[in-house]
């Protein structure tokens, strides 16, 4: 290749085994051209270098190699510094191909990690440096410190707490109580193979399932030392119990049947294999962790100062005259030249308004509009709340000439939305703004409500300054002084004095409204005299319904700084609450920062399996932090650092969203702490990484040579590819990253294959000989959202724990499903499954008719499950049918065909693919919104009745699992209600507004009684066996129109 030719990243992907002509740039000026392999790393490409250096002159003049470091120009035009020598030229991919040897300045170590950590979170930290910001040094200063902490504390734990911390446990959730459910203690003994780590052969122990690992460990230990006659008898106590070929340990005080591991091989009637490993094994691995870190690398940053005392200037109470703003001028507008533009600006605080709207006068549109206008806000500066966000919206309209008289109620129709910005009233140290600033905008996008303002968007401006329109503005110098938002002290003093003497006797008539108030089941707008009522009840709704906090929160006058001062000190005396409320107060509608720190003090108790439940959510509630630092983030980092689990998940579901603009710093910043915590952990993830990268090149490359070939030999091109050294090694030997306890040892090239839809999804299947149960398959996804997906398993999941600790096992298969950038992530192979509509295709090899064949899933079942095993199997399918019923009817789940339902060998029935939810349905005429209807097939009922036509008592039963299953959930309406609420933070496109969670509250029927549920839901389950025969026909048509496609 000539010299200095631009290299795109096809060519590195294309080239890998060729050798690549590259300049070089010697720190003395000398110039060499020299062919070097596209996979050489590095380290190699430097000792050539230096072999050919020693014959050019000035060689003497050369440090040692040590001494200088590579720079090239990347793919972003930037120049980089290579510090990791580990790293192939393929890799690197530069611009083009010259690299130049520079100096190695400072230190090592940390140059190291901060290129590991850029390149691990796909932003470089250089540009957290250039944004200039104070808030956003202060932050990085104080979390660096914080997981920096966190990180030396762990280097301080025994191995059992250490253990804790790296390889969580995996336990079933147990019922509570005893429970008339389905979830029988075993009370057969159960055989577990266990063998010892140091090697010789393995035992199978026979004990009972209600013992504890020590048991077991104590049993081998005993056994080991009659087989091979040691003197002495080993500790049980200095070993811990891992499964065979997965980082997952068995330990602690819980009964061996709670444990996911066994639970799962009784179910498949398998033997559970342990290795005894011994804590010195585990104690190494803790060291080699804390030596990785290589004593952490102080970032050079100041230590942070001591804060100041805020100068006690005239407080912010005093100011009483109105708030207003300057708009001096816009940039970069681009609109119809016959438009006027028109800025609408309002003040809030979460949702609510704290003020009437202000619109500025209309100009002539131009690129460089100016006004020059004060806009003045119907509040008091010192009633301004401490979280008031400032919304603009940049508008166009059609000028009023061009109007005749009769549109004018149509008038409104004709604003066209361009953009808009949210800014924050104080800045981050709690000082009211002042002075010009130039605000970047997003670009609108009309919704249906026809709102202007977007209060719920970010208070970050638009990072793309080159080109994004930018609004001009002058914050008010109302003060010849700074101003500050009262302290926590002034704000209780005032609070205090404010309390009404509580002598008035108590009237039982209020006390009777305020019950009905607070336990109405509909939430619909409270009325004036409600609002008064509920504020001047505050007392005893704090001493008797406590959990109603949201609703006085709600009604709390936050434009009136005597109320927020009464309502913080209330709160200074409020129980904690339950972690289902606390939750609730996470929404955008409660910003206050003291509200903030109540919710989170009151979600600390939250077990890790529960933190892990909601984190999803947990996640998309930080866009709506107003700063970087905030009680949450610290909440989240605390969590991730002390559980290894939770940290995986928070790091993927914050790196997925890195190319989002809006999210990019906050949870870049984010990352980068969480990485400076965990040095070790980087490494496994980057691992991931990079075997996420060499998957989308290979999805890339599979879409590209499939339409010009077979699918055979498309599939045998994906195979070359993949045999590639560079491919092999990134694709083995890794966590899988939708589930760090599973290795993934070897891909297994001759079974991957690629998927027929559209974005050609690859399906690539791993071997890990230790674990002996085949393989481990992944669907890897790039181009489709997996996020809607995520959270319907989730609440699936969440579903599953719910009945488990209700005493009812209905045979789930939540598989993983991962997002891990824009539009790519990861789906789990259910192994030894298939589609029903496979299943009935084969049984009778004409689609026309498939549907029809009543006795096609018996038949397969009976084939997978010859003799006594059927029984079982038939257990499993009814369990699981009603499971999935239940569940695909709350939450709404459309566009269920006979492709989209899976059946494993066992028997289970599992739903695929959740496009559509909460009622969105896909029609010929795009999406439509109606009620999913509870749906049951006759082919179902047929396997559930065994095949007999009049088998009432097995079809009973079934009925009574999905009753019971549904009343189990509406008792728990209210957390699915409030995690979807949060989920609106999401910004999927069929969960944006309570309209859409509303489905959910008639799903679960939340405004009936128990009694009223349970006879509608019986409608429901008998209408459904009526049409079930409608079912059938219309899996009829897929298939046939799926048969004509292939």
């Amino acid at each position: 290749m000539p010299r200095g030719i631009y290299c795109p990243m096809e060519f590195w992907s294309k080239g890998e085994n060729q050798n690549i002509q590259v300049d070089f740039l010697l720190p003395t000026g000398i110039y060499l051209n020299l062919s070097v392999p596209c996979n050489a790393s590095l380290d190699t490409i430097k000792q050539v270098v230096w072999k050919h250096a020693q014959y050019e002159p000035l060689y003497h003049m050369l440090s040692d190699p040590e001494a200088y470091v590579f720079t090239c120009i990347n793919q972003t035009a930037e120049q980089q510094e290579l510090e990791d020598e580990q790293r192939r030229l393929c890799d690197i991919q530069p611009f083009l191909p010259v690299l130049r040897l520079v100096a190695r300045e400072g230190d090592r170590v940390k140059k190291l990690i901060n290129s590991q950590i850029s390149l691990l979170i796909g932003k470089g930290l250089h540009e957290f440096d250039s944004v200039q910001d104070p808030e956003v040094n202060d932050f990085r200063t104080k979390m660096c410190q914080f997981c920096e902490e966190r990180a030396a504390k762990r280097q301080q734990l025994s191995w059992a707490a250490w253990m804790e911390y790296n390889f969580p446990l995996q336990l079933e959730p147990m019922a509570k109580g005893l429970g008339t459910g389905l979830l029988h203690t075993p009370i057969k003994n159960i055989f577990v193979n266990v063998k010892f780590q140091s090697g010789g052969e393995s035992f199978t122990f026979q004990i009972s399932p209600n013992e504890f690992p020590i048991t077991l460990m104590s049993y081998a230990v005993k056994k080991q030392a009659t087989v091979f006659r040691h003197e002495t008898m080993e500790n049980p106590e200095d070993y811990t119990l891992q499964v065979n070929g997965k980082y997952e340990y068995l330990y602690g005080n819980y009964p061996l049947y709670q444990f996911q591991y066994i639970r799962s091989c009784l179910h498949r009637g398998l033997t559970p294999h342990l290795t005894m490993v011994h804590s010195s094994t585990i104690i190494a691995m803790r060291d080699e962790q804390v030596n990785s870190i290589a004593n952490p690398p102080k970032m050079a940053v100041k230590p942070p100062p001591l804060p100041k005392k805020k100068p006690n200037y005239g407080s912010l109470w005093s100011l009483e005259q109105s708030f207003y703003i300057e708009l001096v001028q816009g940039s970069k507008v681009n609109a119809d030249e016959r438009m006027k533009l028109v800025v609408q600006a309002g003040l809030f605080h979460g949702n609510e308004m704290l003020c009437k709207t202000v619109s500025s006068s209309e100009v002539n549109m131009c690129s460089e509009p100016v006004w020059k206008q004060r806009l003045d806000f119907d509040i008091n500066i010192c009633d301004l709340p401490r979280m008031a966000r400032l919304c603009f919206a940049l508008y166009a309209v059609i000028e009023k000439a061009k109007k005749a008289r009769s549109t004018k109620k149509k008038s409104k129709k004709a604003d066209c939305p361009i953009a808009w910005v949210n800014v924050m009233l104080f800045d981050y140290k709690d000082q009211l703004k002042t002075g010009e600033c130039c605000l970047h905008m997003w670009s609108s996008f009309p919704d249906e409500k026809g709102e202007l303002l977007n209060p719920m968007g970010t208070v970050q401006c638009n990072p793309n300054t080159e080109s994004a329109a930018a609004l001009v503005i002058c914050f008010p110098n109302v003060a010849s002084h700074p101003v500050y938002y009262p302290s926590f002290e002034q704000l209780l003093e005032l609070g205090r004095n404010g309390e009404q003497p509580r002598s008035a006797p108590e009237d039982p008539e209020e006390k009777l409204q305020l019950k009905e108030i607070l336990e109405r089941r509909n939430h619909t707008e409270l009325y004036e005299h409600e609002k008064d009522l509920v504020w001047k009840m505050r007392y005893d709704i704090r001493d008797q319904y406590p959990q109603a906090l949201a609703k006085l929160l709600t009604i709390t006058k936050w434009n009136k700084h005597e109320d927020v001062a009464q309502m913080i000190s209330l709160l200074q005396t409020w129980p904690e609450l339950p972690v289902l409320n606390a939750l609730e107060l996470l929404d955008f509608s409660f910003p206050d920062r003291y509200v903030g720190s109540f919710a989170i003090n009151s979600l600390k108790k939250l077990t890790d399996h529960e933190l892990f439940q909601y984190l999803l959510q947990l996640v998309q509630v930080l866009k709506y932090e107003s700063y970087l630092d905030c009680e949450l983030t610290k909440f989240l980092l605390d969590r991730a650092l002390s559980n290894r689990k939770i940290g995986h998940f928070l790091f993927w579901h914050l790196r997925s969203e890195m190319h989002v603009p809006a999210v990019a710093l906050r949870f870049g910043l984010i990352l980068e702490a969480y990485c400076r915590g965990s040095t070790h952990h980087m490494k496994v993830l980057m691992k991931q990484g990079e075997a996420l990268s060499k998957m989308k090149a290979l999805n890339e490359f599979v879409k590209l040579s499939s339409p010009k070939a077979t699918k055979p030999q498309a599939k045998e091109m994906m195979h070359v590819c993949m045999k590639q050294e560079t491919y092999l090694e990134a694709l083995s030997h890794l966590q899988s990253p939708l589930n760090p306890s599973i290795i993934l040892t070897e891909v297994c090239v001759d079974q991957c294959t690629f998927m027929d839809s559209k974005m050609k999804p690859l399906w690539i299947v791993f071997n890990n000989e230790e674990t002996g149960g085949g393989g481990v398959g992944i669907i890897f996804k790039n181009g489709g959202d997996l996020r809607q997906d995520m959270l319907t398993l989730q609440m699936i999941q969440l579903m599953d724990v719910l009945w488990k600790q209700e005493g009812l096992d209905l045979r789930m298969t939540p598989y993983g499903c991962l997002s891990t950038g824009d539009k790519t992530g990861l789906i789990e192979v259910v192994m030894h499954s298939d589609t029903i509509a496979n299943i009935q295709l084969n049984k009778s090899n004409m689609a026309a008719t498939a549907a029809f064949n009543k006795d096609a899933l018996l038949n397969w079942l009976k084939s997978k499950n010859p003799g006594d095993a059927l029984e079982q199997a038939i257990e499993e399918f009814t369990l699981s049918c009603a499971g999935y019923c239940v569940a695909t009817y709350v939450l709404g789940i459309g566009d269920r065909h006979s492709d989209n339902i899976m059946i494993r060998e066992t028997g289970q029935l599992f739903h695929i693919d959740f496009g559509h939810f909460l009622g969105n349905f896909k029609t010929k005429f795009g999406i439509n919104r109606e009620r999913v209807p509870f749906i049951l097939t006759y082919d179902f009922v047929h396997v559930i009745q065994q095949g007999k036509t009049n088998n009432s008592e097995k079809f009973e039963r079934f009925r009574g699992y999905c009753e019971k299953a549904y009343m189990i959930l509406r008792r728990h309406g209210p957390l699915f209600l409030h995690l979807f609420a949060l989920m609106k933070a999401a910004g999927l496109p069929e969960l944006t507004c309570s309209k859409d969670i509303q489905y959910l509250k008639d799903s679960l029927a939340l405004g009936k009684t128990d009694e009223e549920a349970l006879k509608h839901f019986r409608l429901k389950f008998n209408e459904a066996l009526r049409e079930s025969w409608k079912t059938k026909v219309n899996w009829l048509a897929h298939n046939v129109s799926k048969d004509n496609r292939q």
